[in-house]
C-alpha cells in the first residue's frame, strides 16, 4: 500500500517545533531488515537432521520475533493513541500503521507456530512453512518499515517528547527474552553501516561499553559462528 499524503486540512504537526530525536526508530529497523533477510539463507544452511544447528538458528528467530512482537505492542500500546490524540490530521497514517501491524502478526505467529517442528526435526518439509513465514514477513516489512521511517518518525519528533521515546526504548530491551542481551545488542551493532561503533557510543554508557568488548562481543561471536554452522 502505498503512503497516502496528509490531509490537506488542518495544520501539521511538523510546523511545530521538534520535541525528541527518534532516529532510534530507524536504527531498529535495520536490526530487523539485516537479521530478516539472512534468515532464509540461515535456514537453508541448515542439514537434515542437525538439530543442534538447528537449534541455535531457531533461539535467533525466536529472540527476532519476540522483538518484533514487542516493538509492535509498544507502538500499538503507546504510540498510536498517542499520535490519535495530538495529530489527528495524520490520521490516515495511523491508521495504515495500524493496518501493517496487523498484517505482520499473522506472519509472526506462522512463524513462532513453524519453528518448534523445524528445530526438533530439521528437514524440507520442516522448514518450508518456516521459509514462508519468513517471506511474509520480509514482505511486510518491505512495505511497513520505508512507511513508517518517512511518515511517523517525523511526525514523532514533532508530537511525542523524550520521555516517551525513552519509555519505547526500554519496552524494547525488556523485549529481549532472558539470557540472549549481548546477542541481541551484537545482532543491533552488526546491522548498523558501520558496524555499530556510533550506536555504542550514543547509546551505551563507558563501562558497559568496556563489558561488550570484553564479555558481550565473545560471547556474540560464539553464538554467531552456532548460528552460521561454524562452531563444530
Amino acid at each position: 500500500m502505498s503512503a497516502t499524503p496528509l490531509p490537506s486540512s488542518g495544520r501539521s504537526p511538523l510546523d511545530g517545533p521538534k520535541t525528541c530525536d527518534a532516529s532510534g526508530m530507524i536504527e531498529i529497523h535495520r536490526l530487523f531488515r539485516h537479521s530478516f533477510d539472512e534468515a532464509p539463507a540461515l535456514i537453508e544452511g541448515v542439514a537434515e537432521g542437525d538439530t543442534a544447528h538447528a537449534a541455535a538458528v531457531a533461539s535467533q528467530l525466536t529472540m527476532l520475533s519476540t522483538a518484533l512482537h514487542g516493538h509492535h505492542e509498544g507502538e500499538d500500546a503507546r504510540l498510536w493513541p498517542v499520535l490519535d490524540e495530538r495529530a489527528p490530521s495524520c490520521a490516515l497514517h495511523v491508521e495504515r500503521m495500524r493496518e501493517q501491524h496487523a498484517a505482520m502478526l499473522v506472519q509472526l505467529n506462522a512463524l513462532d507456530a513453524a519453528l518448534p517442528a523445524w528445530r526438533e526435526h530439521p528437514s524440507a518439509v520442516t522448514a518450508a512453512p518456516v521459509q514462508s513465514a519468513l517471506a511474509g514477513i520480509r514482505a511486510a516489512l518491505t512495505e511497513h518499515l520505508p512507511d513508517e521511517e518517512a511518515n511517523i518518525v517525523p511526525l514523532m519528533e514533532h508530537t511525542i517528547t523524550k520521555q516517551e521515546v525513552e519509555w519505547f526504548a526500554e519496552h524494547g530491551r525488556k523485549s529481549t527474552p532472558k539470557g540472549q542481551t549481548w546477542y541481541m545488542l551484537g545482532a543491533i551493532l552488526a546491522s548498523q553501516p558501520d558496524g555499530g561503533g556510533v550506536w555504542l557510543k550514543k547509546n551505551l554508557p563507558g563501562p558497559v561499553q568496556v563489558m561488550w568488548r570484553w564479555v558481550g562481543a565473545p560471547k556474540y561471536q560464539r553464538f554467531r559462528a552456532q548460528v552460521e554452522g561454524r562452531a563444530r
